[in-house]
């Protein structure tokens, strides 16, 4: 069937978690590999997922799913009502996956999930990650998002310390530095955003979330904010910065979700006050329409919305 698989890296797939090696073609390994994380992230995975993500056979997938369940007898489990495969309580990954690789295969949809090794065409390095999230939390997170289930959290606040929490997940959410979690917070019955590396205990909870829980119901998930992003008045040659954007007629038009338009604004360091009053050396970008970020609870974050507010305020 292909090379033997040692437990030392093979082919980008990490290590593996088994005692003994076994034996899988490249091909079969991938399957295998998305197999796993489907499984272990969604909470259930049926043949045709296996057969849509890499166009085989119905007799290809039962092959892989077999050799899965003689690799790993005890980590799935077969749901005879919904006809999928759940991971059991008993499941320990049979692969050790890159926690950044798996949020970008969840944000971009199911791909591999996987580094495959491959040797770069040209030198290129960027700032990577500091944060790296616990794969067991995150899949009890996406296991209870993709059920609509609540689950009980231990978290740890900048403020309180840690406590226990229960909320509904709802999406995750990366802000460019790190990872947060969208979810209705039962508690203050109201939706917020939880840092995905603050959460130590996951327990997920059988009971179903009411309606209002659930991100259908979150009115700043839903909303969509216009933002005109224009060089910052205060700069001496705006045009080098409409070329840094590729703006046209001097303006970039975005759009992001209510309840992330302050962490994109944060990120790229847009000065949204009304009077551009922040310093262009460290602000190259200004949002334009400021009155877009109206009813917006996430313009706190925005650098320079809430200073002009507040002087508003008092004038």
């Amino acid at each position: 069937m292909g090379a033997i698989l040692a437990s030392a890296q093979a082919g980008g797939l990490g290590k593996s978690h088994l005692a003994e090696p076994f034996e899988a073609s490249q091909a079969q390994r991938e399957r295998l590999a998305f197999l796993e994380l489907r499984a272990f992230f969604t909470g259930e995975l049926r043949r045709s997922d296996i057969e849509s993500r890499f166009g085989i056979r119905p007799a290809a997938s039962s092959r892989d799913l077999a050799l899965y369940r003689e690799i790993a007898p005890d980590n799935l489990e077969y749901d005879t009502a919904s006809r999928c495969y759940r991971p059991a309580e008993s499941f320990h990954p049979v692969f050790e996956f890159n926690p950044n690789r798996v949020l970008a295969w969840l944000l971009q949809g199911f791909g591999d999930g996987l580094d495959l090794g491959l040797k770069q065409a040209a030198p290129c390095e960027g700032p990577g990650q500091l944060t790296r999230p616990d794969l067991k939390v995150l899949g009890a997170i996406t296991r209870s998002m993709c059920a609509r289930r609540p689950v009980r959290i231990t978290y740890l606040s900048l403020s309180s310390g840690a406590k226990r929490r229960e909320i509904v997940p709802g999406a995750l959410a990366d802000n460019g530095l790190r990872w947060h979690v969208r979810a209705f917070d039962r508690e203050r019955k109201r939706f917020s955003d939880f840092v995905l590396t603050r959460i130590s205990k996951v327990q997920e909870l059988g009971e179903a979330a009411d309606e209002a829980e659930l991100l259908a119901a979150d009115e700043q998930w839903a909303r969509m904010v216009d933002m005109e992003l224009a060089p910052h008045p205060g700069i001496e040659h705006p045009k080098a910065i409409e070329a840094d954007y590729a703006m046209e007629e001097g303006c970039l038009r975005i759009k992001a979700r209510a309840a992330l338009a302050g962490y994109v604004l944060r990120r790229w360091n847009v000065d949204a006050s009304p009077d551009h009053r922040l310093d262009p050396a460290a602000h190259q970008l200004w949002l334009r329409n400021t009155q877009t970020l109206y009813g917006v609870e996430s313009a706190a974050l925005a650098p320079g919305y809430g200073e002009a507010r507040q002087s508003a305020a008092k004038a």
